[in-house]
């Protein structure tokens, strides 16, 4: 399942992040939609608004099924046919939709029938393994692993030109697999966009941690088929919706857990065995100098230095049965970025609570 994300980027990089081509192979840079809307958030949970990639198509009806549209929309699907006044009066969770039975529910089977398929845009998502023998669960941050580039840093602004061109080499977007609906309210005001998460059987090195995660569509290819439901049929869009091992995580802090918590610290890589050591229910000394305004102390000179069994361990290897290897770079270019972004972000662009 799928039930916390994070997205934190500022709009302007959002945008950036997801340049792609057209059908002609223009570089293009996906325009807003209700870009007022989009509220930042290292923690977002359902009923919160969330940016999704939708076809322009869905607004214009002459309009090239092949250029994008980024709108900020309800996490949490309510259907077009719902008559009741208050969307929170849903019976039901439509924070999800499963695969298999996507074309059981009146819910979701309509909206799909109708080309409403879109693009969740996250940093990643968070999920809850249960530890053995206790009522304690241990939250995991999960997203594409990440490459490093000699250009990685750059966050120009995406309304200039010149930077089209450049392709974006900083953070990779988690892109998940969606169904939107609009629904109007029987006593007339705005139209609400919803949306949901199609999720499938976990991959083999998710497996210990959940049985069930959401369709990644992995790759531009991917994304224009879904997103493009004018030259795509139902049938065909359907065929992408399946796991993916490409993919990573690390063990994240309890601070997550509560949703009103809206800090780098979310998503910030903590070691467990320290963790355990300390029984802290925060983050380690040292994920707070990866995330702090100012370059850490450097250490006394007559501190011992630590052994390489000291630095911190990431991944899988602290699930009992999961296959997959350890990628501790994708760990550390996640400290370098956060630890860069909280030194240069400017203060009235960085996230806050919603």
């Amino acid at each position: 399942m799928c039930g916390r994300t994070s997205c934190h980027l500022p709009r302007d990089v959002l945008t950036r992040a997801c340049a792609y081509q057209d059908r002609r192979g223009q570089q293009r840079l996906p325009e807003w939609r209700d870009p007022d809307k989009y509220c930042p958030s290292y923690n977002k949970s359902p009923q919160s608004n969330s940016p999704v990639l939708l076809s322009r198509l869905h607004f214009e009806k002459d309009a090239d099924s092949s250029e994008r549209i980024i709108a900020p929309m309800r996490w949490g699907l309510v259907p077009s046919w719902f008559k009741e006044s208050d969307p929170s009066k849903l019976q039901f969770s439509t924070t999800n939709c499963r695969s298999d039975t996507i074309m059981e529910k009146r819910s979701f089977k309509v909206p799909l029938g109708k080309g409403r398929r879109c693009v969740v845009l996250a940093d990643g998502f968070y999920e809850w393994q249960r530890c053995q023998g206790t009522n304690q669960r241990q939250p995991y941050f999960i997203y594409f692993p990440q490459i490093k580039t000699e250009k990685s840093g750059s966050t120009g602004a995406a309304d200039s030109p010149e930077n089209w061109e450049k392709v974006w080499d900083n953070w990779r977007l988690l892109t998940m697999a969606g169904i939107f609906d609009c629904w109007e309210p029987p006593e007339g005001g705005d139209v609400l966009y919803s949306y949901t998460i199609i999720t499938v059987d976990s991959c083999k090195g998710l497996s210990d941690i959940h049985h069930r995660m959401p369709a990644i569509l992995d790759g531009e290819e991917a994304v224009s088929k879904w997103l493009d439901f004018g030259e795509v049929s139902t049938q065909e869009a359907l065929k992408l919706i399946h796991s993916t091992e490409n993919i990573t995580f690390h063990a994240v802090s309890s601070v997550v857990n509560n949703s009103r918590n809206n800090t780098p610290e979310c998503l910030a890589p903590v070691d467990l065995v320290v963790k355990k050591e300390l029984k802290a229910s925060g983050s380690s000394q040292r994920m707070l100098q990866w995330l702090a305004t100012k370059s850490p102390k450097k250490e006394d000179s007559k501190t011992p230095q630590k052994e390489e069994s000291d630095v911190p361990q990431w991944s899988s290897q602290f699930l009992q049965k999961s296959s997959l290897p350890t990628k501790r770079g994708t760990a550390g270019l996640l400290e370098q970025w956060l630890k860069r972004e909280k030194e240069e972000e400017p203060v009235a662009k960085r996230p806050y609570s919603q």
